[in-house]
């Protein structure tokens, strides 16, 4: 797959304007990225602006912390659907996974994959916070649910992707596909993420991803 095609090209920071916006689109359509992932405040926005075009709109679900309730997340996900989401990136309820409430992680996925009819779905697990043991054992719970993807990370968090979480999830994850996140900023990071086993890339450096270092396309 060419490149582009991995890339959700990502602009989640609090203070993002129309400018910004209208920015990250631009970008998405001259490159074709698989997606533009944005807040749920400008979902309706990419949605109209990349009618027409194989650019997808995805958003963010319980974002950044998770620690929404689950009633909120799947009010969430019907109103995003409703503006236009064609994906939908959530954040479990973390604390309640470290409390190994497993079962409720379980059902707070498939209630969002429920709402999400039949929408792309991506699990974010904010491995910052978690050893390999739990990675493994939450990769295992995604892996038992209708979603379709796991998630290394918010980029809101203490760290990023990593190649051997990404490996641990891919091993572990009952065949669904992985999205790596946070920090992946050059060539080598992304090579990296792809050999791991990740088949979706959560970036905001997607551009420079796409130039050498001489500014050349790919």
């Amino acid at each position: 797959m060419e490149i582009n095609k991995l890339i959700d090209h990502t602009y989640l920071k609090a203070f993002g304007s129309k400018k910004d916006i209208d920015k990250l689109l631009e970008e998405a359509k001259k490159y074709n990225f698989k997606s533009v992932c944005v807040n749920p405040t400008h979902v309706k926005y990419c949605s109209e602006q990349l009618a027409g075009t194989e650019v997808l709109t995805c958003t963010v679900i319980g974002f950044p912390l998770g620690a929404n309730t689950l009633e909120a997340k799947v009010f969430e996900t019907l109103n995003a659907v409703a503006n236009g989401a064609d994906e939908i990136d959530m954040v479990i309820n973390i604390g309640r996974f470290k409390d190994k409430d497993y079962d409720y992680i379980e059902t707070e996925i498939n209630e969002v994959v429920n709402a999400a009819n039949g929408r792309l779905v991506k699990v974010i697990v904010e491995i910052c916070y978690l050893d390999d043991e739990e990675i493994k054992k939450v990769s295992e719970i995604v892996g038992k649910t209708k979603a379709n993807f796991i998630k290394t990370s918010t980029g809101f968090g203490t760290s990023g992707a990593t190649k051997a979480a990404v490996k641990i999830m891919k091993d572990n994850v009952n065949g669904k596909e992985v999205k790596a996140a946070g920090g992946v900023k050059t060539k080598e990071d992304l090579d990296a993420m792809i050999e791991a086993g990740a088949t979706r890339i959560g970036t905001s450096n997607g551009v420079s991803l796409m130039n050498d270092r001489e500014g050349n396309e790919y």
